[in-house]
């Protein structure tokens, strides 16, 4: 079964919240929707998703 269009860009979204509590149109499914409109917009096929929950982007210590 093969892509109708082998020409497509793909792409990869990532979510990511650094705290529990965020502030509203910040949560992980606000992103993830956001990202799956810009990428549809753009006529990009979404491969892979990735979610960062609760992670501080200041130091890497302790995450997957």
């Amino acid at each position: 079964m093969g892509s109708k269009n082998k020409n497509q860009k793909t792409c990869y979204i990532y979510t990511r919240v650094s705290t529990a509590i965020q502030i509203d149109g910040y949560s992980l499914d606000a992103q993830r929707d956001r990202l799956l409109k810009e990428a549809k917009h753009r006529g990009y096929k979404v491969i892979g998703e990735y979610s960062d929950e609760g992670h501080s982007g200041k130091n890497i210590k302790g995450r997957p």
